[in-house]
């Protein structure tokens, strides 16, 4: 997935990565066995994590950040998920980059270039103001909240030419295609695969199992 800063002013139909996504259905799985090895192994950037790393369940998603669905998700069930089960101890919520083009890689590139401690803060944003910024110019929308975050405008020029974040992420998205990740948001709950945007109450009956006693 190779890009160029060039790349971020087009129009966002136009950037559809369709060779990587016409590898989705092709690609090959692997085997159940090693499936919950993969799922957990870290991404090469360190994965992005909150909650404590003991508790009972570790609920994974992959996303893409022109994903609507899952803006939809971090702005309704993901503020439940993390006053009730994040923040007390229940759930080790793991973030993981699944662009599905190259204005969704971008978005990531900024967040991960805004730091370790502000990388939620900047995935948050980046949903909330989502409608901003996926646009057929959106070069200047980003440059805006990156600007807001403390990135200079050199900082921002040079993040969305860090081939090796680049790289990366590349790498967390072909190990969630081996997955049989297809579409975003997608999530594993205790290794077990959640397909789509769900409420709280839905992903409560799932964490339930794993809350008993």
């Amino acid at each position: 997935m190779k890009t160029t800063r060039r790349e971020f002013t087009w129009g966002a139909s136009a950037l559809t990565l369709s060779t990587a996504l016409g590898g989705l259905a092709t690609m090959a799985l692997v085997a159940p066995a090693s499936a919950q090895a993969l799922l957990m192994q870290p991404s090469p950037l360190g994965d992005m994590a909150l909650g404590d790393e003991k508790a009972p369940i570790t609920i994974i998603e992959y996303a893409s950040m022109t994903c609507p669905h899952c803006a939809a998700f971090h702005a309704t069930t993901y503020p439940e998920l993390k006053k009730r089960y994040i923040d007390t101890g229940k759930v080790r919520f793991i973030f993981r980059e699944f662009p599905l083009d190259q204005l969704a890689l971008a978005a990531f590139l900024l967040a991960r270039c805004s730091g370790p401690d502000k990388y939620f803060p900047m995935i948050e944003t980046l949903f909330q103001l989502q409608k901003e910024w996926v646009t057929q110019k959106p070069l200047g929308p980003l440059m805006a909240i990156a600007k807001q975050a403390g990135m200079s405008e050199p900082a921002f020029n040079d993040c969305l030419q860090d081939q090796k974040l680049i790289d990366g992420i590349e790498e967390v998205r072909q190990r969630g295609m081996k997955l049989n990740v297809q579409s975003t948001p997608f999530f594993f709950v205790n290794g077990k695969p959640m397909r789509g945007s769900y409420s709280i109450e839905e992903f409560e009956k799932a964490m339930a199992p794993y809350l008993k006693g």
